[in-house]
């Protein structure tokens, strides 16, 4: 039997230590120092990873060659030529993915030390380096060409072991096998975090985008971001991943979803939020400072005057659906509205709903792929229309029950209690339809949040009521929570005591339940509910594309 040779130990980093660098040197894996505003006022500095880079909004459009009179860039490695017109996106170390953001290289911190990409230890037994036939290069020596071009004017000891030659190799090598079998990839509506590098991992996101915005894989040459016009010879996998990650390509590959935040901010209303993740709007309104939406039918629009002749047309005032639910909440004397919204038949405004909630949604991949769902909005009523505040989207028919597909309450109106207005009427409709529900899985990190604290909070509810014994089958019955959501060891209520399982409500849990219940958060009535379960024929569950 042959086994595989076991890769070895994983090489450290290069380093390059402050003042051997410059700005131009920077590429897509580094890590670098950058300055950080904190609120308050003031900045810090902050160790950040590159993800990738372009040039400013303000210079795509000029020229590629630079001109005579322009100034080169500084000895001291200020570099104003060039900091002033590229900028970076990073993922600030030990912060959540979603405050990654476009930075402008000005705010790299030079007096600080530049890590390189951790180049992959090749396996037990094999060539360090490409050295000539029957002399193998002794270890610690590096090919001076290979090496980052700040690396071949200092590496630290720290950075010697670790030969970038490595790391070219191992990439050609990919890109190579990617041609020679490429792999179908199913579609899917949620991405598995196991499927995805994850950018908070450190994976390095090498290649060149091919709009010209990005710095060229070779070392030490701004090819694409200087020059829009060159194209690379040689496109390989990671390169088409790359060009990816900037375009408006409304792709559902797996393996292409973790791609760069495309918007800054968007203004929908009166609010004005900031994006969260990549959404695959057409790539003419990429990378804009604003974002103009219509609050009631989510077009989009480049600008605010764009946006003013499109309101004097509109005449939508609430989500193009039927009304299924309206309540006014006595205590702050709010209005609620849930529309029930068939994506077959609402094609446009369920798709715009979708780039919309991607913004903030880091594990939806599907956009255009709306027919099979229903939506249920949530709205604000005034008296000026309806404000959309959240939605929850649910399959027509879905083999594994489940009563929730995609989950979003806006950030604009989050911590208000809206969560878990949106979960409490999915159940309540799972009810109607005497069926056991629950979320498609992976939940984002709020999500996942939201929907432990709505279950633990009804099954404490409905145990401090009961006053007899009851079984984990009654429960979801009572509730229409699955039995597995129950049983969740993430709620902590489940265990073992004198040979049987029970249900234990701990003290923490306890406290945490009665904080909770002083709030006295909204709560959805279920006599305001005007809903029937849907019943569709074979054919209408056909769905063409």
């Amino acid at each position: 039997m042959v086994h595989a040779a076991p890769e070895g130990p994983l090489l450290p980093a290069p380093i390059s230590a402050a003042g051997t660098y410059t700005i131009s040197d920077i590429r897509a894996g580094c890590k670098v120092t950058m300055t950080r505003p904190i609120p308050g006022g003031g900045q810090e500095e902050r160790l950040a990873e590159v993800l990738s880079i372009r040039q400013k909004p303000s210079l795509r459009n000029a020229p590629a060659t630079p001109s005579k009179d322009e100034p080169p860039e500084t000895p001291n490695g200020t570099g104003d030529s060039i900091a002033e017109r590229i900028e970076f996106f990073v993922h600030w170390h030990l912060f959540n993915k979603r405050l990654d953001e476009w930075v402008s290289a000005t705010r790299v911190v030079l007096t600080k030390d530049l890590e390189w990409p951790r180049p992959k230890a090749p396996p037990a037994g094999s060539a360090a380096t490409p050295a000539a036939a029957g002399s193998p290069a002794p270890s610690g020596a590096a090919t001076p060409a290979l090496l980052p071009p700040g690396a071949q004017k200092s590496v630290t000891p720290l950075g010697r072991a670790g030969s970038v030659s490595l790391l070219k190799k191992a990439t050609m090598a990919s890109a190579a096998q990617a041609h020679a079998s490429p792999s179908g990839i199913g579609q899917k509506r949620k991405e598995h975090p196991d499927d995805v590098d994850d950018d908070e991992s450190g994976s390095v996101i090498s290649g060149s985008a091919g709009d010209g915005m990005d710095v060229d894989d070779e070392p030490g040459v701004m090819t694409a971001a200087m020059d829009p016009s060159a194209a690379p010879a040689y496109m390989g996998k990671e390169s088409e991943i790359e060009k990816l990650r900037h375009s408006g390509s409304m792709t559902q590959s797996v393996g292409e979803v973790a791609r760069v935040k495309n918007l800054n901010r968007i203004q929908m209303g009166k609010a004005e939020v900031e994006a969260w993740y990549f959404s695959p709007y057409p790539v003419e309104y990429a990378h804009l400072d604003v974002l103009y939406l219509c609050e009631f039918c989510l077009s989009y629009f480049p600008s605010q005057f764009m946006l003013g002749r499109h309101l004097k047309r509109c005449t939508l005032r609430h989500p193009p659906g039927n009304e299924v639910y309206r309540s006014k909440d006595e205590a702050s004397g709010e209005e609620i509205s849930f529309f029930e919204i068939d994506g077959k038949r609402q094609n446009t405004w369920c798709r715009n709903l979708s780039l919309l909630s991607k913004c903030f949604l880091d594990h939806k991949t599907l956009y255009y792929d709306v027919q099979p769902f229903l939506y249920y909005v949530m709205t604000s009523n005034d008296s000026y229309g309806c404000h959309l505040v959240g939605y929850f989207s649910k399959e027509k028919e879905s083999a594994e029950n489940y009563n929730v597909a995609c989950i979003l309450t806006l950030p604009q109106h989050q911590r208000k209690g809206y969560g878990k207005l949106l979960i409490e009427f999915s159940y309540e409709l799972s009810k109607r339809e005497m069926k056991l529900g629950s979320p498609e899985k992976p939940l984002s990190d709020l999500g996942l949040l939201s929907y432990k604290a709505y279950w633990m909070e009804i099954i404490i509810e409905l145990l401090n009521d009961c006053h007899e014994d009851i079984s984990i089958e009654e429960i979801a019955n009572r509730t229409s929570i699955t039995q597995n959501d129950v049983i969740c060891q993430q709620l902590g209520l489940f265990k073992y005591y004198k040979g049987q399982h029970v249900l234990c409500v701990t003290d923490q849990a306890l406290e945490q339940y009665k904080r909770a219940k002083s709030k006295q958060r909204k709560r959805i009535r279920p006599e305001q509910i005007v809903w029937k379960p849907p019943v569709f024929s074979r054919d209408q569950l056909r769905f063409g594309y």
